[in-house]
C-alpha cells in the first residue's frame, strides 16, 4: 500500500469513528433535542436544562410520559389580533389545552425560572412556558416569532415583570413554525388548530 493510499485510509477510519478534533458528530447531551411532529411537518427544539433545569426538565418528563400525543398548535398573536396601543407580541402557542384539558389543568405548575436567572433570552425561535401566575406554568408552550424581548424579565408583555421561562430554541423547522404563524385564525385561536402527533426526543 502506497503511502498516500494509508493515510486515506487512516483518515478514513478516524472520520468513521469520530476520533479526529472537530470531527465528532454525537449532539451533545446537556442539550438535548426533540421533535415536534406536526401537520404541517417536523420542528426541531434543542431544550437547555442547564440553564433551565425545572422548565426543561419538566418539559422531557411530559415528552417521555407521552402527554403530548394528539396535541395541537391552538393560539397565535400577530400584529392583528391585539389591543391597540398595547405591545405587540409574535408567537404560536400548543399543547394540550384543547385537546386534554383534563390533564392539563391536573398536572402542577412549574417553579417559575426567570431570564434574570437563566440569561435565556426571548429571541427568534425561542420555546418557553406558557403561565398565569409566576409557578403556574405547565404543559402549555410557545415559540417566539422574531425577537420578543417584551417575555423577558421586567419587559412590558407581562404585567407581574417576571416574564417566561425560556428553556430552548428551535434550531430546526422554522419555516414550519412560520408556515403555522400565517394560518388563518379568529380572535387569536387557529382554525382550525393544527395537530401535534407527538413531541419526542431526537
Amino acid at each position: 500500500m502506497s503511502t498516500m493510499r494509508k493515510w486515506l485510509f487512516s483518515l478514513c477510519f478516524l472520520l468513521g469513528v469520530g476520533l479526529l478534533p472537530g470531527c465528532h458528530t454525537a449532539s451533545d447531551p446537556s442539550k438535548p433535542h426533540v421533535i415536534i411532529r406536526t401537520a404541517a411537518g417536523d420542528i426541531e427544539v434543542e431544550l437547555y436544562p442547564l440553564q433551565a433545569p425545572k422548565t426543561a426538565g419538566a418539559f422531557l418528563s411530559y415528552v417521555d410520559s407521552g402527554f403530548y400525543k394528539n396535541a395541537s398548535f391552538y393560539r397565535v398573536l400577530n400584529e392583528d389580533n391585539q389591543v391597540t396601543g398595547a405591545a405587540i407580541s409574535k408567537l404560536i402557542q400548543g399543547g394540550i389545552w384543547k385537546t386534554n384539558h383534563a390533564k392539563a389543568v391536573g398536572v402542577p405548575g412549574v417553579p417559575h425560572e426567570p431570564t434574570s436567572q437563566t440569561h435565556l433570552h426571548h429571541t427568534d425561535g425561542t420555546i418557553s412556558l406558557a403561565r398565569d401566575k409566576p409557578g403556574t406554568g405547565t404543559t402549555e408552550f410557545f415559540i417566539c416569532v422574531g425577537d420578543q424581548p417584551g417575555f423577558d424579565y421586567g419587559g412590558e408583555n407581562n404585567p407581574d415583570g417576571q416574564g417566561y421561562a425560556a428553556f430552548g430554541k428551535v434550531v430546526k423547522g422554522m419555516d414550519i413554525v412560520r408556515a403555522i404563524y400565517e394560518r388563518p385564525e379568529n380572535d387569536q385561536r387557529f382554525t382550525p388548530s393544527i395537530p401535534i402527533y407527538n413531541i419526542v426526543r431526537k
